[in-house]
């Protein structure tokens, strides 16, 4: 009774516009950085601070399902050509937290025109459960570079570890999406960091060089350490939140989903829900052909 009068508060909360879906898409500029790694213990994290999370999950191999041990029985793909309903591609991987699967959906898709893209968005206008936070986890390998979620998307997060080839590599991504598509804000997740001055000297050079040459802003969203607790909670297919609540990492957790669920609403957002995002994405698939997908 208490869930149906939460879910119940989520769904007039947005009703009347107070609390927009938050849509927070996840890049990195390499592999191996810890991006769906990252996206799936946030996506834990949320739950337990309340929120209903929804995971449109690009990746074809190393998924967020592959993570928690849960094989999907169908995608989103499979759901737009009518083989089967939504519920079917649906995946509740544990309490609060939903995948989507989009990964072959996004490639079939790259290079079409926009009446078929838009097969896409009606698949997402058939969501009717609560949703307060979107994370979408973009693809490495994505066809076009970036997908139609990505740039819909109010936040852009990107994930970038302590070696410097993914330090190089997250910058040139900043750029290519600054040039191609006018991207001006971004949000950087340092992930598994073994000291606080590292940390600083990492964020201080991309916040410094962006500013400088791409007249882009860069905050640092969070820094999550590097910490044993997390291996062993995935060995059990458990977030390490529920595995190792005390843990340095899910400390550092918690701050960053307290935190993300009181970032300003961006300009380009207006005070909707999934309807809001769903229009942006029809909006965005009307206007963007493949050749400017892959601009920059």
């Amino acid at each position: 009774m208490a869930e149906f009068y939460a879910d119940q508060a989520a769904g007039l909360r947005r009703l009347f516009g107070r609390e927009p879906v938050r849509v927070v898409n996840f890049i990195a500029g390499r592999t191996g950085v810890g991006r769906t790694v990252a996206l799936a213990q946030l996506a834990a994290t949320l739950v337990r601070q309340g929120q209903e999370v929804l995971v449109l999950d690009e990746n074809l191999h190393k998924s967020v399902l592959d993570l928690f041990g849960v094989v999907p029985r169908a995608d989103a793909l499979q759901v737009m050509q009518g083989q089967v309903g939504l519920v079917d591609a649906l995946v509740p991987v544990f309490p609060g937290v939903t995948v989507l699967p989009v990964g072959r959906a996004v490639r079939a898709l790259a290079n079409c025109g926009p009446e078929r893209r838009r097969s896409l968005v009606n698949v997402l206008e058939q969501i009717d459960r609560p949703v307060d936070v979107i994370l979408v986890d973009s693809a490495q390998d994505h066809p076009a570079g970036i997908s139609l979620f990505g740039l819909a998307a109010g936040e852009t997060m990107v994930v970038v570890s302590g070696d410097t080839a993914a330090i190089t590599e997250a910058y040139a991504l900043i750029k290519r999406m600054r040039l191609a598509f006018g991207r001006r804000h971004f949000r950087v997740l340092l992930n598994n960091i073994r000291l606080p001055e590292e940390a600083a000297a990492i964020f201080d050079n991309m916040a410094h060089v962006a500013a400088n040459h791409l007249g882009v802003r860069v905050d640092l969203a969070a820094t999550l350490p590097h910490d044993g607790a997390l291996p062993c909670a995935m060995r059990i297919a458990q977030p390490v939140i529920n595995a190792y609540p005390d843990s340095p990492i899910s400390y550092a957790l918690r701050m960053l989903a307290h935190d993300l669920m009181a970032w300003p609403a961006p300009e380009t957002q207006g005070p909707g829900g999934l309807g809001q995002f769903t229009q942006q994405l029809l909006h965005l698939s009307q206007r963007i052909t493949p050749a400017a997908i892959h601009a920059g």
